[in-house]
């Protein structure tokens, strides 16, 4: 079990490194350029599933007493964003829970509770109404 944790982990970060280095090509390749803000928003892509999302478990969480700020050195209170313990601080991610769609960031390592993948700010979870442990479903940003 110890391999597949650690196999899932190297694929999630070659998976967001990608991602990094694609956005910032697509970046240098539109600057200068003048959109409106809708067409700035980066856009999602399709993970290699059948419904184009990957699907996991989240659940609300918050900053510890006594701790000030996140490990990605965010102040409280906390931005609205998740816990991963292994993508890196500030990649950009959509989530979708029901109809609702937000574009978010990771701002913190989580908790590493067992069953549950993301750790979902207090603002973040009440914007996707998430108030107990879910599935939601994901893609990395452009």
């Amino acid at each position: 079990m110890r391999g597949g944790l650690v196999q899932r982990q190297a694929v999630l970060a070659a998976a967001a490194l990608l991602g990094i280095v694609t956005a910032l090509v697509i970046a240098s390749l539109s600057s200068g350029s003048s959109t409106s803000e809708a067409e700035r928003l980066p856009e999602s892509v399709p993970a290699p599933t059948p419904s184009g999302w990957y699907e996991t478990i989240s659940a609300p969480y918050r900053l510890p007493a006594g701790r000030d700020r996140t490990t990605c050195n965010h102040a409280r209170p906390e931005p609205p964003g998740i816990g991963h313990p292994t993508l890196p601080c500030g990649i950009k991610l959509w989530l979708e829970v029901d109809d609702t769609r937000v574009l978010t960031q990771v701002v913190d390592r989580g908790t590493g509770r067992p069953g549950r993948e993301f750790d979902l700010t207090a603002p973040l979870a009440r914007t996707l109404g998430v108030t107990g442990i879910r599935p939601i479903r994901w893609r990395y940003a452009r």
